[in-house]
């Protein structure tokens, strides 16, 4: 597949190769995410070196790394290094020989602290002085968030302060699917996003597998030989450390329980006790906390937990529950029980890319308006706000609803308007002198609509290159 987007990070990483006298940068993000695809186009670009840890021990480490460096730097494996410190001084005196300057990439970097905790506190010598002497270009990343901010984001880290870009890497934004995967329909891609989310390795397996959307779900997902009929655990056994203990959790979200006393009951622990097991999943972009727009953050009865990654969502609510019925049906029954579950995962998906687009989409209107973050509103069993945001000075406000239907009429549309303005506004503080604009967010318009200056009709394509600013 055709490397796509990326031109946010990649600036960064270009600004980093342009600085004469060398730098670090730190690049991490959740596994699957396109770190690794990322790094070696930049390495390709400036012809440097990209090595990939893993689990070996510290010598075996240190000849692989050697082996790498003999690309640019001819006859640097023949000697066995002893210590990271021998390593790196060879490195730069050989460097500043050649000219070299980089890239160095070490990826998967978490692997070499394993087994050599002190490594931090070698580098931060080595990139102070003879790095710095050599104006070498150094990166390192790695999957493993805590083992990254233990090294070099945490105040206390050896690193800390030392790289002059830290990068953390986020799925790819819909807007860009449709590019990658050679989808021209809005509602298509909006509807492949709902499976597989922003993250680039599955694209390249719906790529490769080119076939009809349900097709390629089944043969990839639903069928047991399917590449990621297991994707959940093998991201949780992959983690370092090894985070499977928190797969109950997930399971306990996929089956409906959002609030966490819900979800300590469904597995049978304390609530108390999920504190740091729910930490850990939202630092693995596993899942996140949702509050009712307006709410504070501390007021944790409010809380709602979802699976954040759309395709980890899926899998959850649609794959768990099914997994061993799966391994006993046909294709043609698993596809069946797909089809009933994708209506309510397209319809939550286009209400997440409708609160994304907003302050974008408000960018490109002519009221000058430029909308903050927004938000849904709930409260118990009372009225929910799909969509609430107001403008950065706090002089106007957007209520907006999503309806996941297609082929609406014009008078749909206007009832559907006035029964959100009859429902009035959620219950947060907002200006008498407020203005307010209303919003429908529909996949498709129909082709004549006659609508007052303060209500906005949006549909998917407009969603979409909104989201290409992303």
């Amino acid at each position: 597949m055709k490397f796509t987007n990326r031109k946010r990070e990649m600036t960064r990483l270009d600004r980093l190769a342009s600085l004469k006298q060398g730098g670090l940068g730190v690049l991490w993000g959740r596994r699957r995410v396109g770190k690794t695809r990322l790094l070696l186009e930049w390495c390709r670009k400036y012809k440097g070196v990209y090595y990939v840890a893993d689990e070996s021990s510290a010598s075996v480490q240190r000849k692989y790394l050697s082996f790498a460096l003999d690309q640019s730097l001819p006859g640097f494996s023949t000697v066995d290094y002893p210590d990271w410190t021998t390593l790196f001084l060879r490195l730069a005196q050989d460097a500043k020989a050649a000219n070299w300057r980089g890239p160095l990439v070490i990826d998967e970097f978490p692997y070499l602290i394993a087994t050599t905790p002190e490594l931090p506190s070698i580098l931060q010598r080595f990139i102070d002085n003879e790095a710095k002497s050599a104006n070498l270009i150094l990166a390192l990343s790695g999957s493993s968030q805590r083992m990254m901010q233990g090294a070099i984001l945490d105040a206390s880290a050896p690193l800390y302060g030392r790289a002059q870009e830290l990068i953390k890497l986020g799925p790819i934004s819909v807007g860009y699917m449709g590019e990658a995967l050679e989808l021209k329909n809005a509602i298509d891609i909006i509807k492949s996003y709902s499976i597989w989310g922003g993250i680039p390795r599955y694209w390249e397996l719906v790529a490769n597998c080119a076939s009809s959307f349900l097709e390629n779900i089944d043969t990839i997902v639903l069928d047991p030989m399917g590449q990621l009929f297991d994707e959940p655990n093998r991201l949780l056994l992959e983690e370092s450390p090894s985070a499977i203990n928190l797969r109950p959790i997930l399971d306990a979200i996929g089956l409906g329980s959002h609030k966490l006393s819900e979800i300590a009951g469904r597995i049978g622990q304390q609530a108390t006790s999920l504190a740091r097991p729910m930490q850990r999943l939202i630092e693995l972009d596993l899942i996140e906390r949702e509050i009712p727009y307006g709410m504070q953050e501390q007021n944790s009865k409010r809380v709602l937990y979802k699976i954040k990654d759309p395709f980890l969502r899926f899998w959850f609510e649609v794959v768990a529950s099914h997994r061993s019925m799966f391994t006993q049906i046909t294709s043609t029954n698993r596809k069946k029980i797909l089809e009933k579950a994708l209506p309510g995962l397209f319809a939550a998906m286009w209400e997440e890319l409708a609160r994304l687009a907003v302050p974008w989409l408000s960018q490109m209107w002519e009221d000058g308006n430029l909308l903050g973050q927004a938000g849904r509103y709930w409260h118990g069993n009372g009225p929910e706000w799909d969509i609430v945001a107001e403008s950065y000075d706090r002089s106007s406000i957007l209520i907006g609803e999503a309806k996941w239907t297609k082929n609406v009429s014009a008078p749909w549309v206007y009832d559907t308007i006035k029964d959100l303005q009859l429902k009035g506004l959620p219950p947060i503080k907002i200006s008498e002198t407020t203005s307010k604009v209303y919003a429908l967010f529909i996949p498709e318009k129909p082709l004549e609509l006659n609508i007052a200056p303060n209500v906005r009709v949006i549909d998917a394509q407009e969603v979409l290159l909104a989201l290409q600013q992303v």
